[in-house]
């Protein structure tokens, strides 16, 4: 977070014994903009705790834990429909004003599962500080759920959260928090936030994830252990970088670059243990990924995943990384481009296969183009490059990418909340 801080609040354990006791404390400085230092403690939460521009939550590292409280489902008495307030549920009991928690049924999830905080409960229904985001058929099986990103910040803008430890506890949820409303650190819609020194594992969902954010910096993060992605940039962001950060042992990919995600950079991390090392995919473009290391993966390193031809994947460089003893036992090659795809390099980079089954280095799917390959050193790999002719290209291409490369016009898919 940049700029003058106006106000300080260093708590003590007595002032932040629970979430509401955090959030009344970042509810204190929100308006002048200031920071909040947590003590050393261990907090079980019952509701997310929310970020606000211009302020930076802080804590001690390892000695400051916050851990997910259990997540509990509550069926809806019937149908629903879109921009309501409020839900009917079957009971309320355990739900109280200020919680968060999330509304979704079996049909669909991604962005018609609601994210909301509960403003009243009366009888059997409960009020939502805003509109639901979808119609809730009652033969769809409709449901709320204490399901919520443990920090979160929607539409702020110069703000940081850093050095706290997160347990997520998913042996304790009832239902997973959907990708697109939520992680265990959440964004959405928000410019110029600054996460560094989290130590994040074990959350029913993805670790990390934010949507249609722009200039969002992610530094000496630990994301490992959930059940779905580590890292998760999605949704037009643009104008990222993470660096030294980890994305380990998780459920679904280490990184995932989601749809769009473009201009951004990935230096210095690793991704070990996941079903896939790293996933690319639907106009997901103008990335640089560079001094990183994938190895020990289910599936590919790196995977360039099938989009439709209007959605190809274009000017990513990957460049002095690791990718290796990935594939196992799913014998994948050690990268992986099934997309159209165009513009690729690969350079520089330390590419290597377990000698018990030899597979090959990088193999490259029949619509991909000028995919250029130079000055990378290949271990136990048959063969070391597995395409055909007209998907290479002996010429360089020549592109734009990473964070700080974006124009002007990159940032105008972006909604205004983000500007």
């Amino acid at each position: 977070m940049g700029g003058s801080v106006l106000k300080i609040r260093k708590l003590k354990p007595d002032e932040a014994n629970s979430a509401l006791a955090i959030q009344q404390a970042l509810d204190s400085v929100w308006e002048e903009g200031g920071k909040v230092i947590l003590p050393e403690l261990d907090v079980t939460l019952d509701r997310g705790i929310e970020l606000y521009s211009h302020v930076a939550l802080c804590g001690q590292g390892e000695k400051t834990i916050l851990r997910k409280g259990p997540g509990r489902v509550y069926p809806l008495t019937g149908y629903h429909n879109y921009g309501m307030c409020d839900v009917p549920l079957a009971s309320t009991e355990g739900l109280d004003t200020g919680m968060t928690v999330s509304v979704y049924d079996e049909a669909r999830r991604g962005f018609y599962e609601t994210f909301a905080r509960i403003t009243w409960k009366d009888g059997n229904w409960i009020g939502l500080d805003h509109g639901i985001e979808a119609d809730y058929r009652d033969d769809e099986s409709p449901r709320l759920c204490t399901a919520y990103p443990m920090i979160f910040g929607h539409g702020i803008r110069n703000a940081a959260v850093r050095n706290i430890t997160l347990d997520g506890r998913r042996e304790d949820q009832e239902a997973a928090m959907g990708a697109c409303r939520g992680a265990a650190v959440y964004l959405y819609k928000s410019r110029d936030v600054q996460v560094s020194g989290i130590r994040e594992r074990d959350y029913h969902g993805e670790g990390l994830g934010f949507q249609m954010c722009r200039d969002i910096r992610i530094v000496d993060c630990v994301f490992n252990e959930n059940t779905g992605n580590g890292l998760h940039p999605g949704a037009g962001s643009t104008n990222c970088i993470f660096e030294k950060s980890v994305g380990n042992g998780n459920g679904k990919s280490g990184f995932y670059f989601c749809v769009r995600a473009n201009h951004i950079t990935v230096e210095d991390c690793e991704f070990a243990g996941n079903t896939n090392g790293m996933s690319i995919g639907t106009r997901d473009c103008n990335n640089l990924i560079e001094s990183c290391s994938m190895v020990g993966n289910i599936g590919p390193g790196i995977l360039v995943r099938p989009v439709p031809p209007s959605c190809a994947v274009h000017s990513i460089r990957v460049t002095r990384s690791r990718i290796a003893d990935n594939g196992h036992p799913e014998k994948n090659a050690q990268i992986e481009v099934c997309a159209v795809a165009f513009d690729l390099i690969f350079d520089g980079n330390e590419i290597a296969t377990g000698s018990e089954s030899p597979r090959a280095g990088i193999l490259v799917g029949k619509e991909a183009q000028h995919l250029y390959c130079s000055g990378n050193s290949f271990e136990g790999c048959e063969p070391d490059v597995q395409a055909e002719t007209a998907g290479m290209t002996p010429d360089r291409p020549i592109f734009e990418c990473g964070y700080g490369s974006a124009p002007a016009e990159a940032f105008r898919h972006l909604p205004v909340a983000a500007e």
